[in-house]
């Protein structure tokens, strides 16, 4: 039954648009999958081979840019982002992973914070070619309904699960954890640890990029403060994984859902406004202190809690 799982999950996702639902909650469902994306693709990286990104906010803003600039400097549909983000997001990735993979631990996490935050500078003071502070909008939209947004972020998602799943179950995957459990013994077994940091780091990054790619064509509009945002992209990535589970197939997806819809919530309610952060931050402390390995993760501790709290 679990070898089948994703596709009967994928095919009742598939299904959901039939139900004739409103546009409010398409948007919500489109924010949620997409959200499932980057924290998958983040997950490749950080959760599977060890290596914390606080940076990747530039992986989704670089796959941002090369859709919007198609469209305002070239007049190509910016639909040509997403499969031309993998070149142009994997050139950004090797260069990152060049200067950062260098180094270990909170000093990686901190290298990658500073390149989200040199690639958000360069762009705001590139004026002539990223358009700057005002940014670029895609005033062709392609659809005025939500739905084939909704199934190509869906289609989106389930070819990121996969990938992450295939490689995860290959020797890949066991190098990568080897090389997160420990890396001078994988160094010792003969693992070549810096090239499979960056062959995860790529992985994570263009799909990441997929992502932001896909953000340019829905949300029609971008700039620099928006996709390169450090707290709106790289920190809510890291949270989305943490509260659903780290280095788990179905963590990023649960993550995703509790995230968006607590941001929706909180948002719709008039004397709290923005403080949806502050709110992230207590849930993300009451995550590591009860459930240190996400809800999916810690599931079998989360049914005995609630078991517990029923008797």
């Amino acid at each position: 039954m679990k070898r089948y799982l994703p596709y009967i999950i994928a095919g009742l996702l598939a299904l959901l648009p039939l139900a004739g639902l409103s546009s409010y909650v398409m948007h919500i469902l489109i924010l949620v999958i997409m959200w499932a994306v980057i924290g998958m693709a983040w997950n490749l990286l950080s959760g599977y081979c060890g290596q914390v990104s606080f940076g990747h906010a530039a992986f989704f803003g670089t796959g941002a840019y090369t859709a919007g600039m198609l469209y305002s400097k070239l007049g190509i549909s910016g639909w040509w982002g997403i499969p031309l983000s993998v070149i142009v997001v994997s050139v950004f990735a090797l260069v990152i992973g060049y200067i950062c993979l260098r180094l270990r631990g909170p000093f990686f996490a901190l290298a990658t914070l500073s390149m989200g935050v040199i690639l958000r500078i360069t762009a705001e003071n590139m004026v002539d070619f990223t358009g700057g502070d005002l940014g670029i909008m895609i005033r062709e939209r392609s659809w005025v309904e939500k739905t084939w947004y909704y199934y190509i972020i869906l289609a989106i998602a389930v070819g990121t699960f996969l990938a992450v799943k295939q490689v995860m179950e290959s020797k890949l995957g066991y190098y990568f954890v080897a090389i997160r459990e420990d890396q001078d013994a994988a160094e010792s077994l003969g693992i070549n640890t810096t090239l499979y940091k960056t062959i995860a780091l790529v992985l994570s990054a263009v799909l990441t990029g997929f992502a932001g790619a896909f953000y340019t064509n829905y949300m029609g509009y971008i700039d620099p403060k928006v996709v390169f945002a450090l707290h709106d992209i790289s920190i809510v990535t890291i949270m989305v994984v943490m509260v659903g589970g780290v280095a788990t197939y179905w963590g990023p997806g649960v993550g995703a859902i509790i995230m968006v819809l607590l941001a929706e919530v909180i948002r719709s309610i008039p004397t709290l406004g923005t403080a949806h952060q502050t709110f992230f931050g207590i849930l993300l402390i009451v995550i590591i202190i009860f459930l240190p390995n996400g809800i999916v993760g810690d599931f079998a501790k989360l049914k005995r809690m609630l078991g517990m709290a029923k008797t």
